[in-house]
C-alpha cells in the first residue's frame, strides 16, 4: 500500500484514538526516521521517551536475535534466566529489593496501587486505602491509573473513577498536608510531570512529603514511567532529590520500544505480596527481558550518563538563545532531555511546521511541546534541530 492507502484504511479499520500527521513512518537508523516517501525526520520524541539508543542499535538487535533463537515466550509458571538477570540488575542500580514485571506503565502504576493497598491493610487496617496524587499529573489510561490521574479532561465520559483517590496541589507542601489522615496508605507522585507539562518537582517540596510519608507511616509511590532510566542525567531521577522511595514505576525505555513495565518494591511491602495476589502472563518474558538487561546495562553506564548531562547543558543554552529571539517563547524547562517549550498560545501550528522541516517534537500540556531525544544524540544533532526549530518560528510566527 502507499501512504494514502495506509491512511484511509486505518481510518476504516483502526479505533480512532489518535489525530496523526499524514505522513508514514516507515523505519528508522540512529536518531532519524523515515517516511514511505524517503523523507527524513531528526526524530525529537524517540516514540515518547522510549528510543533510548536511537533506531535499529545493532548491539540491541543482536541481543533480540539471540534470544529470539532459543525461547519467546513461557509464561510465569516457569523460571527463566532473562527475568532473573534483569531483575538482579535493577535491583543493583536502585532502592529496591524486589521486582515485578508487566507490559505497560499504566500496568505498573495499577499494580503499585493494588501493592499498596495490600501493604496498608495488612498494617493500617482496610479503611487505610486512599492515595494522594497530583493536580495535572498523569499515570496512564487503564481505570486505576487514570483514577490516579489529575487531569479531569481525561475523565469524561469514563466517570464515576475508582474511589480513594485525592489531589493535592505539585509543589505544594501544604495542599498535601491538607490531605493527608489516617485513611491515607500512599501518596503517588512524577519527579517531572511529563504529560502535563514538564514541571520538574522541587527539591524542599520531595523532602517535605517524604518526611509526611513517614510520619504517617504511609507509602512513597514515584511515578518514573518517563522521567526515568537516564532521560534526566541520572539513571533514576529520585537520586537527583536524596530521597528513597518504597515503590517505584518504570517503563518507558525500558525494552526498546518492547512491552515492559516494572514496579520496583522494597522488602516492608513486597512481605504482602503472596502468590495468587497479582500475575501477569506476558510480563518480564524472556524475549523481552533479554533487551531490557541490555538497555539497562547501557544506560546505567557513567560514560553515558554524563554525555546525557553534557548535551543536555548545550540544549539548554541553545533553547534559551532561541527564546531571546523569539518572544512567543514563555519559558523553557525540565531536567536532562526531558524538556518543555511553554508558548504563548497553542504549540500546534509550530509542531506542524517542525515536522515539516524535518524535525518531529510532540505536544505535552497546556501551551507547551516537548522535546525527548534519544540519549544518543551529540552536539550535530542539537544544532540540526536547533536550525530546523528556527525556521519552523519564523514560518509560523
Amino acid at each position: 500500500m502507499n501512504a494514502k492507502e495506509i491512511i484511509e484504511t486505518e481510518k476504516q479499520v483502526i479505533l480512532g484514538t489518535y489525530s496523526r500527521p499524514d505522513f508514514v513512518i516507515t523505519h528508522g537508523d540512529g536518531v532519524y526516521l523515515y517516511d514511505s516517501e524517503g523523507k527524513r525526520y531528526l526524530d525529537f520524541i524517540a516514540g515518547i521517551s522510549v528510543n533510548a539508543l536511537g533506531h535499529g542499535d545493532e548491539q540491541t538487535l543482536h541481543v533480540l536475535d539471540e534470544q529470539a533463537k532459543q525461547l519467546w515466550h513461557c509464561s510465569n509458571l516457569y523460571y527463566t534466566e532473562p527475568q532473573v538477570r534483569l531483575a538482579k540488575l535493577l535491583v543493583e542500580n536502585t532502592f529496591a529489593n524486589k521486582v515485578f514485571f508487566g507490559n505497560s506503565g499504566a500496568e505498573a502504576i495499577e499494580g503499585a496501587i493494588k501493592f499498596a493497598r495490600k501493604w496498608a491493610a495488612g498494617t493500617k487496617g482496610e479503611n487505610s486505602f486512599e492515595i494522594i496524587a497530583f493536580q495535572n499529573s498523569f499515570h496512564g489510561r487503564t481505570m486505576g491509573s487514570l483514577s490516579a490521574t489529575g487531569q479531569p479532561r481525561f475523565w469524561q465520559d469514563f466517570t464515576p473513577m475508582l474511589p480513594g483517590f485525592k489531589f493535592a496541589t505539585y509543589n505544594d507542601l501544604e495542599s498535601v498536608k491538607e490531605l493527608i489522615n489516617d485513611r491515607t496508605c500512599a501518596i503517588l507522585v512524577e519527579p517531572i510531570q511529563g504529560e502535563g507539562g514538564i514541571y520538574p518537582a522541587e527539591k524542599e517540596f520531595f523532602h517535605g512529603i517524604k518526611k509526611l510519608c513517614d510520619e504517617h507511616n504511609c507509602l512513597l509511590i514515584l511515578d518514573e514511567i518517563q522521567c526515568g532510566l537516564g532521560r534526566t542525567g541520572t539513571f533514576n531521577a529520585y537520586e537527583q532529590y536524596d530521597i528513597i522511595p518504597d515503590m517505584m514505576a518504570l517503563a518507558k525505555p525500558i525494552a526498546a520500544g518492547l512491552p515492559m513495565g516494572v514496579v520496583l518494591l522494597n522488602d516492608m511491602v513486597a512481605a504482602f505480596i503472596q502468590p495468587g495476589n497479582h500475575g501477569s502472563t506476558f510480563g518480564g518474558g524472556p524475549l523481552v527481558a533479554s533487551v531490557a538487561e541490555h538497555i539497562v546495562r547501557r544506560i546505567s553506564e557513567p560514560r553515558f550518563l554524563e554525555n546525557v548531562q553534557k548535551i543536555s547543558e548545550y540544549l539548554f543554552s541553545k533553547l534559551n538563545e532561541l527564546k531571546k529571539d523569539f518572544s512567543e517563547i514563555v519559558t523553557v524547562r525540565g531536567k536532562g532531555l526531558m524538556i518543555g517549550v511553554e508558548l504563548q498560545d497553542s504549540p500546534q501550528p509550530l509542531i506542524d511546521a517542525c515536522a515539516e522541516n524535518g524535525l518531529l517534537v510532540c505536544k505535552t500540556g497546556g501551551n507547551a511541546f516537548r522535546l525527548l531525544p534519544p540519549l544518543i544524540i551529540e552536539k550535530e544533532h542539537v544544532d540540526e534541530a536547533i536550525e530546523k526549530l528556527t525556521k519552523a518560528f519564523r514560518e509560523v510566527y
